[in-house]
């Protein structure tokens, strides 16, 4: 039997576990400051560092963008949570354990929906995230390889967002994920950054024969900084388990690497269970009382969430794929809003966004904050398109301008002399022109060959560098060709 056929045998359970880095100013715990890209260890403090007599002291900021999440991911937020002691030790955390949430989380059942189903969330809890190895090579300075530590992270906050193992393909996860990231992005509570760490996903794939309803045993896979990749090291993972059973050989509970360069997964460590942890309350922070009144006041400051905002654009008239596209770049559809407030066209500014703007954002490598074009030119520019004033291949041409040097649209037109020729005197020699200089298409076209209109509307084009109104010029051309 081929492989391809093998795998029709079974069945893939997903199960994924996201870490989204809370955008605070500081800690979760300590006064230090939150933000990456720092000198290693400079955002640090005795708290951070674990220093006998130090006490955690909880930021408000924290529990309330912990809120917001769970009521954007549909969760029940509980009257009472309490945070957790989970021991482990390991060099880039400091204390020997980790504040986390154990049996009481701030977050509990929820939901995300993607295109064909709905996805449970089993619960949403707050911890503080552990520092960064820094790996060096082989020539390091005591002649061997070495790590170095960098503390700037550890204790930062992290809400770690647990999922049912609901998914059955790897082209689920990823939608999982991307509209998990679009929610946290759109609610202002993380930058969803995967390749800065800022968002981090572990996922636990097991497989099963078709047909079963017993789980089969579990990896968990580590170390998948992106979309791709975790699509990537699930299609790895299912075919290795497969080989395995088919082989007669168990799978074992364990925890995986992604090696993104050679596609494979490789074992790292055997897979704790909770216990392996000892959990216990954390004894230097009391269990914390959430009032309904909070979680009001906290819900009240929800913005359109991602699925609102999709629907609101369908309702403007743009294409659910359309639509959907914008909802994804988060930057560019905070752009449109703004610009459709104005009273432009949506689905004009949505072909300009999506067409030439985007292409010029992807080849520069910039975002539509870093270039130079503005809401307030993007919408003179768009409303003198809609005046007649300029063509619709003359707006093409001066977006791509006004990206580039940021010029004023009118104050551009002007200069280039682009705006559109109306007056049938000015058109109406240059038709003639046209006809007279085709003396075979125009007896072609006579003749039956209606195509050829086209042909002499873009001669009449090219003589006026795209500037001739093209209602005008077809009624012009028509009774021209009709002599």
């Amino acid at each position: 039997m081929e492989f391809e056929e093998l795998k029709q045998k079974y069945e893939m359970v997903i199960g994924l576990e996201v870490h989204a880095q809370l955008k605070t100013k500081t800690k979760i715990f300590a006064p230090d400051g939150a933000e990456f890209g720092h000198e290693p260890n400079s955002q640090t403090s005795p708290i951070t560092l674990g220093m006998p007599g130090v006490l955690p002291v909880l930021n408000k900021a924290v529990v309330d963008m912990a809120i917001l999440t769970g009521l954007a991911l549909n969760c029940e937020i509980p009257s009472r949570c309490k945070f957790d002691r989970k021991q482990y030790f390991y060099p880039d955390l400091p204390k020997g354990y980790q504040i986390s949430q154990y049996d009481e989380p701030i977050c509990g059942k929820g939901s995300i929906k993607i295109s064909n189903k709905t996805i449970g969330i089993t619960r949403a809890h707050l911890e503080e995230d552990a520092g960064k190895l820094v790996h060096a090579g082989a020539a390091g300075i005591y002649g061997s390889s070495y790590s170095l530590v960098d503390l700037n992270r550890a204790g930062t906050p992290l809400l770690e967002i647990v999922s049912e193992p609901d998914m059955r393909t790897s082209d689920e996860a990823r939608e999982y994920m991307e509209e998990l990231r679009n929610i946290l992005r759109y609610i202002g509570v993380c930058d969803g950054n995967l390749e800065e760490g800022s968002m981090r996903c572990d996922a636990n794939i097991s497989i099963r024969p078709k047909g079963q309803k017993e789980f089969g045993t579990r990896a968990e896979i580590k170390n998948v900084n992106s979309f791709k990749a975790l699509q990537r090291a699930i299609e790895y993972e299912f075919e290795r388990q497969i080989e395995l059973v088919e082989q007669g050989e168990e799978v074992v509970q364990e925890t995986r690497l992604w090696d993104d360069a050679k596609g494979i997964t490789s074992s790292m460590r055997g897979k704790e269970d909770a216990h392996d942890y000892r959990y216990f309350p954390e004894p230097d922070l009391m269990p914390l009382e959430i009032s309904r009144e909070w979680v009001e006041r906290v819900r009240a400051t929800m913005p359109e969430l991602p699925n609102q905002k999709l629907q609101r654009y369908v309702e403007l008239g743009l294409s659910e794929y359309d639509a959907q596209v914008l909802v994804n770049q988060m930057d560019m559809a905070l752009f449109f809003d703004k610009a459709t407030k104005e009273g432009v066209n949506p689905k004009t500014a949505s072909n300009f966004i999506m067409g030439e703007i985007a292409a010029f954002l992807k080849e520069e490598k910039v975002s539509i904050e870093e270039s130079k074009l503005s809401v307030e030119n993007f919408v003179k520019l768009l409303k003198l398109l809609e005046k007649g004033t300029i063509s619709n291949n003359i707006a093409k041409s001066l977006v791509v301008d006004i990206l580039k040097t940021g010029e004023d649209a009118d104050k551009l037109v002007e200069k280039k002399g682009l705006s559109v020729l109306s007056n049938p005197d000015e058109i109406l020699p240059i038709v003639q022109k046209v006809v007279a200089d085709n003396p075979e298409q125009v007896a072609a076209y006579k003749g039956g060959r209606d195509k050829l209109f086209g042909f002499f509307v873009g001669q009449v084009m090219k003589e006026t560098k795209g500037r001739a109104n093209p209602q005008l010029l077809n009624e012009l051309l028509k009774k021209e060709l009709e002599k």
